[in-house]
């Protein structure tokens, strides 16, 4: 075979090779109505366009590939077709097709990147003077804008300030705040936003379908999540699979081609997590790693999807927050229906609060196995609503059960701090006073002081601080349906004994202890010396004290709140 046929055959193999277009160009929108979820600019802009509005000087900013330079095309092609300026560019005429093909004479794509340079932007500025070849404006777009010396900007400054009017300048930046504002302030700005994961599986979807190939939506879902809401990442990715992959593209296709953790793995690590299944995630730890998989990668995957967890627990503008396929959401409903959202925001506060030792740590798999053992001791929490009613009861004097009685004395925390956590182990520290066999039934033939003594202990058993009020007091009368008991001490002491509350519980425990409705009479005789009285009042005072710190609500509200007791006030 001569030289010149074998050139000729690897020419013309060469060209076949290159005739290929991603998919990212081949289905690039080319008018407005097919850019996707970028409604907030397009519609402004068919508007400007319908209304001849369209100023000289447009700034596109956000994250990649969401549609900046493809926008700008399509307004430079609205802004020269044949038929325009038009809202919807007729895609056939002469400007039309020159501007897709990217060889139009009279629209220039700069990349700001490799053409920053005064001299560059002094060369435009002489250009702009003359007139288009056959098209009604001159349009320079200049991708990547931030790129320019501010040398630079300061050379376009006055032409973009009084540009003659065939010239419009169309700029596409991600970056916008490294715009001098001089240069801001001379734009009208349209920023754009990231795509969710929804749209961009639906749009490859329909993509896919058009290309013959099957692929499942979750697998498509999965490609989604790894763009990060760039819709030209998204179709790079998916090239890569239709390109890597022989046959049927599977979903286990795409996780070795992407080298990505199935999302299925974070689905049953959080089951794990909630059921407290610590040997299953070790065991699935174990098993990612092997496969060479980021440890840090899933960690970060991990936080977000617990918050996604608690967003959808708290049931509140949930397509607004959680940017996931529908499929997910309804597997993380079923996944928290019985969980409650203050235990899920204990285990999502222990995970962010980690991510800087899991981040900088040499050996990641064993930072995250200690720190999954510590998830494992937290026991669901008392909500805070809860625990702030409980309090209030507790400022009340109610009792919520006659085995545990709240003091009237009320510690008050403070330093407060919203974000510590406090877990409820569900055991009280309540001093139990050994109970006596047959206390609570009466002898008809007892002596009367031995029964009020048997009264007393039943009552410091159930009530001690209505029972440190009654230690001097004495039982002056009994019949069939009354007792006189006389009470003796301070003021404090008398004063404590004839609450309402107190009466009806000496009166409930005289009716068990008689078997029958007793009428109960309190006397008062207030101590005379006023070294014991203010002695006794002190010991009182102390003793609802000790109770009042050492009540389970009070080590509770210390506890959530991150707080100190300071001050004891009497209510």
């Amino acid at each position: 075979m001569s030289g010149a046929i074998q050139t000729l055959l690897i020419s013309r193999e060469f060209s076949f090779n290159m005739s290929y277009l991603v998919l990212a160009r081949k289905y690039r929108p080319q008018t407005f109505d097919q850019v996707i979820k970028q409604e907030h600019v397009t519609k402004t802009l068919t508007n400007a366009v319908s209304l001849d509005r369209v100023a000289h000087a447009i700034l596109f900013s956000g994250p990649r590939g969401t549609g900046k330079t493809t926008v700008a095309r399509i307004l430079a092609k609205a802004m020269n077709c044949k038929e325009g300026p038009c809202p919807v560019p007729c895609n056939v005429c002469k400007s039309c097709s020159e501007i897709t093909s990217g060889n139009a004479v009279d629209v220039f794509e700069i990349d700001g990147a490799s053409n920053n340079s005064v001299d560059q932007i002094r060369e435009l500025r002489e250009n702009v003077k003359y007139m288009p070849a056959h098209s009604l404006y001159k349009i320079y777009i200049i991708d990547e804008v931030h790129m320019l010396s501010m040398a630079a900007f300061n050379a376009l400054l006055k032409t973009l300030e009084e540009p003659p009017a065939h010239v419009m300048f169309i700029f596409a930046t991600t970056e916008p705040h490294k715009i001098p504002i001089t240069i801001l302030s001379r734009c009208r700005r349209h920023d754009f936003r990231r795509i969710d994961i929804e749209s961009i599986s639906k749009h490859m979807e329909m993509i896919c379908a058009k290309e013959d190939i099957n692929i499942a939506f979750e697998s498509l879902s999965l490609i989604a999540r790894e763009a990060g809401g760039s819709m030209r990442d998204a179709l790079s990715l998916l090239d890569q699979v239709m390109s890597c992959a022989e046959g049927a593209i599977t979903h286990d296709h795409i996780l070795d081609i992407l080298g990505v953790i199935d999302r299925k793995i974070i689905f049953d690590i959080s089951v794990a997590i909630l059921r407290g299944d610590i040997p299953r995630i070790l065991e699935i730890l174990d098993e990612i790693y092997n496969h060479g998989h980021d440890m840090k990668r899933l960690y970060a995957d991990l936080i977000e999807h617990f918050r996604n967890l608690l967003i959808i627990k708290m049931g509140k503008k949930v397509n607004k927050l959680v940017d996931l396929p529908a499929h997910e959401i309804d597997l993380i409903h079923d996944q928290i229906k019985d969980v409650s959202a203050t235990f899920l925001n204990q285990i999502f506060d222990l995970f962010f609060k980690e991510e800087p030792v899991i981040r900088f740590s040499k050996h990641p798999k064993l930072a995250l196995e200690m720190l999954f053992i510590r998830i494992f001791q937290i026991k669901p929490a008392m909500s805070v609503d809860l625990l702030i009613e409980k309090l209030d009861n507790l400022r009340k004097g109610v009792f919520e059960t006659e085995e545990e009685n709240i003091p009237a004395a009320t510690a008050l925390p403070i330093s407060p701090d919203c974000n510590k956590q406090v877990f409820d182990t569900g055991k009280r520290n309540i001093p139990v006073v050994e109970k006596k066999p047959d206390l609570t039934t009466f002898d008809p033939d007892e002596n009367p002081d031995r029964a009020w003594k048997r009264m007393l202990e039943i009552i410091l058993e159930k009530h001690p601080s209505l029972a440190a009020n009654l230690t001097n007091s004495t039982l002056k009368k009994q019949d069939n349906h009354s007792l006189e008991i006389e009470v003796k001490g301070s003021s404090f002491n008398i004063t404590m004994v004839k609450r309402n509350k107190n009466m009806a519980i000496i009166e409930k425990i005289c009716k068990d202890f008689f078997g029958k409705d007793i009428n109960v009479v309190i006397n008062t005789k207030e101590s005379r010396n006023k070294n014991s009285e203010n002695r006794q009042e002190k010991s009182d005072i102390d003793l609802l004290k000790h109770e009042a710190l050492n009540h389970p609500l009070v080590a509770d509200a210390i506890e959530i709140f991150n707080g100190e007791v300071v001050n004891i006030k009497m209510l």
